[in-house]
């Protein structure tokens, strides 16, 4: 997706909203990564991202004619689209499949792993998480986007509503930010994370 002016992305919207096809075809061509890179940073599996790309579109139909600033769609479909993630996520449990077959037979080297092995994987990975989960909302949807997904960072900015080049120093504002609060909780190395 390239850089869209936000005139341009406002015009597309009132012919959208007035029945214009084409300029919702655009819309969708603009802005249907974005959606899509939203859902899979909250980790949801191909079906699940694609029922909430359907569910933003869908919820975008019907406040197409009362989106009160149209030139900032992109971050309404953003907001919109980590809403039904999240809503997603709720009913499923919080389920967090993996295509990653090696970590529910064998460690890295090929050996069945032990049981202290698994315990401090879980105990590690369950430190982490819980310093994930104390960062701020717009730090972990930024570092799910950025690291996660990693879709090019003008998706990210327009996602987010935020400039470009804010990206990287945000990003590790945030980093350090986890390394705190890892570091409070006791993980203090890089390995151990």
């Amino acid at each position: 997706m390239g850089r869209v002016e936000p005139t341009e992305v406002a015009d597309t919207v009132r012919r959208a909203a007035a029945g214009d096809k084409d300029a919702w075809d655009g819309l969708v061509t603009s802005f249907g990564r974005l959606v899509w890179s939203i859902a899979a940073a909250h980790r949801l599996g191909p079906a699940d991202s694609a029922e909430v790309s359907q569910t933003t579109w869908l919820r975008l139909v019907e406040n197409l004619d009362r989106i009160s600033q149209p030139e900032r769609l992109g971050g309404w479909l953003a907001t919109t689209a980590r809403r039904e993630s999240l809503r997603l996520l709720r009913l499923r449990g919080r389920e967090f499949p993996t295509d990653d077959e090696s970590r529910l037979d064998l460690d890295a080297v090929g050996h069945a792993p032990t049981p202290e092995s698994l315990t401090m994987d879980r105990d590690r990975d369950r430190r982490l998480w819980h310093a994930f989960a104390a960062l701020p909302e717009n730090c972990r949807v930024l570092l799910h986007m950025v690291i996660v997904v990693g879709p090019p960072y003008a998706e990210v900015a327009q996602a987010l509503d935020m400039p470009i080049g804010s990206i990287g120093p945000t990003r590790a504002r945030c980093l350090e930010r986890l390394r705190r609060l890892l570091a409070a909780g006791g993980t203090t190395s890089a390995a151990e994370c």
